[in-house]
């Protein structure tokens, strides 16, 4: 990586130009930028959730760097209180009459780290606005910055002084990822470039919010044929009809494969969605959305080995020239 990329026109410049930018700091994980710039043109929220140490939170800083419009780091601590993140109503004394200041989440990119840290009632802050881009505040509500992404991260391992996310929390996050162990030769390059290589903070912008918005709202008008939307649905369904599951992917599930395999195929420059699309981010989209019984725990069963049979066991959709528009 020795020189940038030319200036974004479309989609898949643009996710080139980012891709670029952040892979900078975080190296050798390129799947794992991919589904990040993915879930970021598809405005969906991102969890981030690993063991420490392996660049979750440098990840979601990176991506707020690349883009040109304003984001927040909302460090979660079981102090943090909801008005920390939605806002508070303050009396003016001066002009008589009370105002709103806003909290950490009027951003367009805001990094809520280590998110189980927080208490059951200020996770609950997140819920409206994650789902609705506003939030509401004494009975009256506030419009958040567009395009809007949480992009979140946690420790699954470190269960001290933490909260387990409740399922609708989870349920409105578009994709999960983990960023795993880099491979030696990746590892090799961040130990010596450490001190040396660029940080988050150095990371210039490369896009800006209006090509932003361009791409978000032409990934929401690609071509979906009638056929891959039903395939998502049956994706969907069989979680639900598992005999490993206890509670399967809502039709939130559904929404969501489709709305990431719109942003998958955009990153290709393809205004259509494939079978492929589909595939490429059942694992990411459902897995985290999936309650497994009690006695599939005990077995070692896993929500990945489950959409692993369920993607064999569900029939694709056969090629068509419908699929492509």
């Amino acid at each position: 990586m020795t020189s940038t990329p030319q200036q974004a026109t479309t989609p898949g410049d643009v996710y080139r130009r980012v891709a670029w930018n952040v892979q900078q700091v975080i190296q050798g994980k390129p799947e794992v930028v991919r589904l990040a710039i993915a879930c970021l043109f598809a405005e969906g929220h991102l969890l981030v959730e690993d063991v420490p140490g392996l660049g979750k939170t440098s990840l979601a800083r990176s991506i707020a760097s690349s883009i040109d419009g304003s984001w927040r780091r909302i460090q979660f601590t079981p102090d943090l209180l909801p008005g920390d993140i939605t806002g508070v109503m303050v009396f003016n004394q001066s002009a008589a009459r009370f105002e709103f200041h806003p909290g950490g989440i009027f951003s367009n990119l805001v990094v809520a780290d280590e998110i189980n840290r927080g208490t059951p009632k200020t996770q609950a802050a997140l819920l409206e606005v994650m789902e609705e881009r506003r939030v509401t505040v004494d009975a009256i509500t506030h419009d958040v910055p567009r395009p809007f992404m949480v992009v979140a991260t946690q420790n699954p391992i470190d269960m001290d002084g933490t909260y387990r996310l409740p399922e609708a929390q989870l349920d409105r996050f578009l994709m999960r990822i983990s960023v795993g162990y880099p491979d030696a030769d990746a590892e090799a390059r961040v130990v010596l470039g450490e001190g040396a290589g660029p940080t988050p903070e150095d990371l210039p912008p490369v896009v800006d919010l209006a090509t932003l918005r361009a791409v978000v709202a032409q990934v929401r008008t690609s071509h979906v044929d009638p056929q891959i939307a039903a395939y998502a649905v049956a994706l969907a369904s069989a979680t639900r009809d598992d005999v490993d599951v206890r509670l399967g992917a809502s039709p939130r599930g559904s929404i969501a494969l489709v709305k990431a395999a719109r942003a998958v195929a955009a990153l290709g420059d393809r205004a259509y969605v494939t079978p492929d699309d589909v595939k490429d981010v059942a694992q990411p989209v459902l897995a985290h959305r999936l309650i497994l019984t009690p006695e599939a725990e005990i077995r070692g069963v896993s929500p990945a080995d489950v959409i692993t049979r369920v993607l064999t066991g569900t029939p694709v959709p056969r090629a068509s020239s419908r699929l492509v528009g």
